[in-house]
């Protein structure tokens, strides 16, 4: 069940990634590439100059990586401290002399909780990164 669990939200945060790379990160890497090319067809300026016009153009597109990365970081991090409460609940039931399978059927509904419950942040995570990224293209 855990496992079933992991997977759905593993399925939920690849294709809201997925389409934040097709709505808003796609785009701003055609700016990118496009804006560096530009930086390369400037035949009077220096190695220098072009490798500093090459960086202000990926700027951008690295500021949004770094708040995709972010945000997936921190739901992470949630949904890891949310499964340690499930062990810790799963271990302290052990210990109180609670039977293996019922301990075992506890942590597995505990730990779908968790997964279920950080489902539901997905689309809220979402509009905030679009929201963060679309202030980045103006």
């Amino acid at each position: 069940m855990a496992e079933a669990a992991q997977g759905r939200v593993q399925e939920a945060v690849e294709s809201m990634v997925q389409g934040l790379e097709r709505e808003r990160i796609r785009g701003m890497q055609g700016a990118m590439f496009r804006c560096s090319a530009q930086c390369c067809e400037d035949s009077a300026a220096s190695m220098q100059q072009v490798q500093q016009c090459i960086e202000r153009c990926h700027a951008p597109l690295a500021r949004a990586q770094a708040i995709v990365t972010g945000e997936l970081e921190h739901l992470q991090d949630r949904l890891s401290r949310c499964t340690l409460h499930c062990n810790d609940k799963a271990r302290d039931a052990l210990e109180a002399g609670g039977g293996k399978e019922r301990v075992r059927a506890q942590l597995d509904a505990c730990v779908a909780a968790c997964g279920d419950e950080h489902l539901r942040l997905l689309p809220a995570l979402a509009r905030k990164m679009k929201e963060s990224l679309a202030a980045l293209q103006q």
